[in-house]
């Protein structure tokens, strides 16, 4: 029961964590429909950027957040304005290439400005493991467990509340009727892309805080893609269900799976329950489904 209980915390901090990322993907495509295939790049470059300004530049850890999300900010704003923007009503595979083709470009350039060197994070908190009574929980997995459900309180407040984030629902449930109600709707996809980059961009300070970071850290975007396709693409609370699903199964696959199966249950198990989710429900468990009407 010790170990059930230590792999089921694990994973539910785990699944926090992942839905912070997996936001990065709901928030682009809600608004505008695209599947960034590049945001476990925008997560390694906010890493990199955090490991800049806080172990080389010794600039405090809430002035290097603020200074991170800004940087975040301004590179989902060019992605959008100089690539995305251009593609607008291009058919959605040269899209999504021409996502997966700025991910290599991003991976390229890190390894031009940074080096394909691993490197480790100076300690951001503190490094005693949190102990809650019946389990421990390394420090690094509960503060960002804390911090990243505290970005996603934030994102989903000015998703629902803002000025912005109306608008930029209003655009995601029909462009055409935005427009015509005085939204400009190319502003919010540069709004969205910023919002996401953000996102993947503080999912990747943990990330790389937790296991350090590499040129190769935005792998985890294709690991977190189960997530939002279990969630649904277009729900934000699907993307925080998604996200506990997916890192509580995958702590238990690697607990009890792995041992007897000589390891890579842990990789695969996201993949697999994604598929079985899909063939009972297409548009994931939360993911609005589109009717035509003839």
């Amino acid at each position: 029961m010790d170990i059930f209980l230590q792999l089921l915390v694990s994973g539910v901090a785990t699944g926090g964590v992942y839905a912070l990322i997996a936001l990065g993907f709901v928030l682009i495509y809600k608004a505008t429909h695209i599947i960034n295939f590049a945001t476990g790049e925008f997560m390694m470059i906010g890493a990199y950027l955090c490991y800049t300004f806080l172990a080389l530049s010794g600039i405090p850890i809430i002035p290097t957040f603020i200074l991170v999300m800004l940087c975040a900010a301004v590179l989902g704003f060019l992605v959008e304005r100089t690539i995305l923007r251009h593609m607008l009503g291009q058919p959605v595979i040269s899209i999504i290439m021409v996502t997966i083709g700025l991910s290599s470009i991003l991976v390229g350039l890190t390894e031009i400005i940074w080096s394909s060197q691993f490197e480790s994070f100076p300690p951001l908190f503190p490094r005693a493991p949190l102990d809650l009574g019946f389990v421990l929980v390394r420090s690094t997995l509960a503060y960002g467990f804390a911090i990243s459900m505290a970005a996603v309180a934030v994102f989903a407040l000015i998703f629902k509340y803002a000025k912005a984030g109306v608008a930029m629902r209003a655009t995601a449930g029909d462009q055409m009727a935005a427009f015509s109600m005085g939204i400009n709707v190319k502003t919010m996809f540069t709004f969205a892309w910023a919002l996401g980059a953000i996102a993947a961009a503080l999912g990747g300070v943990i990330v790389g805080n937790i296991g350090g970071i590499s040129p190769v850290l935005g792998a985890v975007g294709l690991k977190i893609f189960p997530v939002v396709i279990l969630g649904g693409l277009d729900s934000i609370g699907g993307a925080v269900v998604g996200g506990f699903i997916i890192g509580v199964l995958e702590n238990l696959a690697g607990g009890y799976l792995d041992p007897h199966f000589g390891g890579g249950v842990k990789e695969v198990a996201p993949f697999v329950i994604m598929v079985l989710i899909l063939l009972v429900k297409p548009h994931g468990l939360f993911g609005k489904e589109d009717i035509e009407r003839l």
